[in-house]
């Protein structure tokens, strides 16, 4: 698969190393290949904390209060937009809470890294058009490739 993912940490609570780079590495491009998207492209991965989420979220969402992961597609795939055959594309940017990953890992009762992992599978899918929050099928749906693309990943 050619995808080029671009990371950046822009938090200091949380080890941002090798290791999570693989495995976020590894849930996106799980995430492109259970979707059949084979477009050469790229994907850029912000590590935050809370604060620095909230921000984003209040700015861009109106919201006012720290979330989990963020996702700013750069194609509205859902209206039909589409790229040309092999052009390479960037799908958007995902910008991840490491602090609230953590935090909702030990409310779930799951690891960290699993959390980490869901939170970009979950984010691939809203760069490539779903959304959960139009209706209840959409939502079912999106769960749905959710858990069969986290059981591929061994999570």
């Amino acid at each position: 698969m050619n995808v080029k993912i671009y990371f950046s940490n822009k938090q200091k609570k949380m080890r941002a190393g090798i290791s999570l780079r693989l495995l976020v590495t590894k849930a996106i491009r799980a995430a492109l290949e259970y979707e059949g998207f084979r477009q050469p492209s790229g994907v850029s991965v912000t590590f935050t904390d809370n604060e620095g989420i909230r921000t984003l979220n209040r700015e861009y969402r109106e919201k006012d209060t720290a979330t989990d992961v963020l996702s700013f597609p750069l194609y509205d795939f859902a209206a039909g937009e589409k790229p040309l055959p092999d052009e390479r594309i960037e799908l958007g940017d995902i910008v991840l809470s490491l602090e609230r990953a953590k935090e909702q890992a030990a409310e779930l009762g799951h690891s960290y890294e699993r959390e980490s992992a869901f939170l970009c599978v979950h984010s691939v899918l809203h760069l490539l058009g779903y959304d959960h929050e139009l209706s209840e099928e959409d939502e079912e749906d999106m769960c749905r490739r959710q858990r069969e693309i986290m059981k591929k990943l061994g999570l």
